[in-house]
């Protein structure tokens, strides 16, 4: 007799009832209260950080949106609300695959990042956006990242001013109102919920300027 090998199973199960198949996601089973609850629910820096919770990537999410609009205000640009939408939501993929930190991603590889780059599209198409960003938005959620990444590393995960700026380039000043806010970690309650405010506040009027229109009218 001959036993056929079970399949293994792609597809995780949400609390939506939704079951996301990571091989072929499809933008139908994505649901942003999935989104959020699980990215409220997973840690930035594996954990390494001071504070009486967690830094969520739901609050890094809701932080990276804060820099990329003020870094885009200090240069006189107003950007399109759908370029702000994908600040919001350009680690979503991390509500399934979690947050490797990144010399573990370098040690995975590509894998990896193309598991990642497809629910990143699904997760696009589903809310209004692109499947594949421009050279121009990319760059400017890079910008946002890591400029959060900087103030995440010094004020919450003991990196020196100099090792950070090694790793993250120069920061991007925030007011201090601003950071108490935002680098005080919220509960994953909080954060699930500030993350869903600003998420609908982002896409209760959807812009009718260019998804891609940049701030030199750049358009795709």
């Amino acid at each position: 007799m001959t036993f056929r090998a079970r399949p293994e199973r792609a597809w995780q199960r949400m609390l939506s009832g939704r079951r996301l198949d990571l091989i072929n996601p499809s933008p139908l089973d994505v649901e942003i209260e999935d989104i959020a609850h699980g990215l409220a629910r997973v840690a930035r820096w594996n954990g390494q950080t001071e504070g009486a919770h967690i830094f969520s990537v739901a609050q890094h999410s809701v932080l990276v949106e804060l820099i990329g609009r003020r870094q885009a205000a200090a240069r006189g640009v107003d950007l399109d609300r759908r370029w702000r939408l994908a600040l919001l939501l350009h680690d979503a993929p991390e509500y399934v695959v979690g947050d490797m930190i990144s010399p573990f991603k370098a040690v995975i590889g590509g894998d990896y990042k193309a598991v990642e780059a497809r629910l990143l599209a699904a997760v696009s198409l589903r809310f209004g956006l692109p499947a594949d960003w421009s050279a121009s938005l990319v760059k400017l959620v890079k910008a946002a990242d890591r400029a959060s990444a900087f103030l995440e590393a010094t004020r919450l995960a003991g990196f020196e001013l100099a090792e950070a700026k090694r790793f993250f380039g120069a920061p991007f000043p925030l007011d201090m109102a601003a950071e108490r806010e935002y680098l005080t970690p919220w509960s994953a309650a909080e954060a699930k919920a500030r993350f869903l405010a600003r998420f609908r506040e982002l896409t209760v009027e959807p812009s009718s300027a260019p998804v891609a229109a940049s701030a030199a009218g750049e358009t795709q």
